[in-house]
């Protein structure tokens, strides 16, 4: 029998155990699918989304975007969508939403590169941003994904993906744009 000043009362021990088990099962990042604005895409999103429609303003015009996210492990994952009436359009509205973005992001260091999104559009071809900040801890890093996807009737849906701020998991920004799935 152990020692009175070892022993753990039953009642403690209880709900030690079932704080281990309630910490076991409410994890930073909670992956589900996500169907995005009845489009097609499909996102993996690491907790519930939230869903929003706003106006944006894409060179001169103010286009609905529906946004879709939620916020995890230190970071906002989202995805916006919106609809252009063709290619021409859908090319330039991406080109003033990633002008948009830039005009954003202060003095931060940008780099952007080329992207393959598995059936997104050539033109207007996907488009990858990241930011770092200037120095640490003076502004919030940004993962961006521009992307778009001919439709059936003539149209084409757009989408950013977005990764604001640094996820607790190094793997969180990477699988969140690798479940990126167009039909």
């Amino acid at each position: 029998m152990p020692s009175p000043s070892l022993a753990i009362p039953r009642s403690r021990l209880a709900v030690l155990a079932a704080a281990a088990l309630l910490a076991a099962c409410s994890p930073a990042f909670n992956w589900r699918e996500v169907p995005i604005a009845g489009a097609g895409l499909v996102a993996m999103l690491p907790c519930k989304a939230d869903r929003a429609t706003r106006a944006l303003p894409l060179g001169t015009e103010s286009v609905q975007v529906d946004m879709t996210g939620c916020e995890a492990g230190g970071a906002t994952f989202a995805i916006a969508h919106a609809s252009a009436n063709g290619p021409e359009q859908a090319e330039a509205w991406l080109r003033a939403w990633h002008t948009a973005t830039r005009g954003q992001l202060g003095e931060a260091q940008v780099t952007e590169s080329a992207a393959s999104v598995l059936r997104a559009t050539a033109v207007p071809a996907p488009l990858r941003l990241e930011t770092q900040p200037p120095q640490k801890g003076t502004a919030t890093p940004l993962q961006v994904l521009w992307f778009a996807q001919s439709q059936k009737d003539g149209s084409v849906a757009l989408y950013q993906a977005t990764v604001l701020g640094q996820p607790s998991s190094a793997e969180a920004s990477k699988t969140f744009f690798e479940g990126l799935r167009l039909p």
